[in-house]
């Protein structure tokens, strides 16, 4: 079974602002850019007796291709673009705020649920992305793999891989800082 280091792109403009990037996109922060070479250093820790280049897959979009460039001047990669790992399409809300979007749709910070995000004019729908993510495990033949994404895929991820309920997995915390390692059924956070 493959060994994962599933890790998000560092912090963006968008994520600063509370914007919703989806598949658009918005370059990393200097904040963005030191936690990329921070997993980097952890990374380069953790794998350092691989001999080789580490295979990575790699979401096309452009802050994940930054965040592995960044991390590639740490630990040797061997990148391959992998759109299955690409953010959830949010279709018309790309760009807005959480706050926008919530009062759009009537929703409060209390009373919405766990899964509004899938219901965006335009955008993928749970079914979608749950499908990508459990395709991409799947297709997984090789002894260890870096994986850069994001943070809704990066959940989904991790609940497909550990059997999660779709609440339980939509709130799985999406820090930016570390990697989390999938082995052997379990999964570590490592920041």
């Amino acid at each position: 079974m493959t060994i994962i280091y599933l890790v998000r792109h560092g912090r963006t403009h968008w994520n600063a602002e509370g914007r919703f990037q989806g598949q658009g996109n918005s370059p990393l922060t200097a904040e963005g850019r030191a936690q990329a070479a921070h997993v980097g250093g952890l990374l380069a820790s953790a794998l350092a007796d691989h001999a080789g280049p580490v295979p990575a897959q790699v979401s096309p979009l452009g802050r994940t291709v930054e965040t592995a460039a960044i991390i590639a001047d740490k630990l040797a990669l061997s990148m391959t673009e992998e759109p299955r790992l690409k953010e959830i399409a949010f279709g018309e809300w790309e760009g807005r705020t959480r706050g926008d979007i919530l009062a759009s749709i009537g929703y409060t910070e209390g009373s919405k649920p766990v899964d509004w995000q899938f219901h965006a004019p335009g955008g993928e729908r749970f079914d979608e992305i749950y499908a990508r993510a459990e395709d991409w495990l799947r297709s997984l033949d090789m002894p260890v793999v870096v994986a850069i994404s994001h943070g809704m895929i990066g959940r989904l991820i991790r609940g497909v891989y550990a059997g999660l309920a779709k609440d339980d997995m939509l709130t799985l915390p999406v820090p930016q800082d570390g990697y989390y390692r999938l082995q052997d059924g379990q999964i570590d956070f490592v920041g």
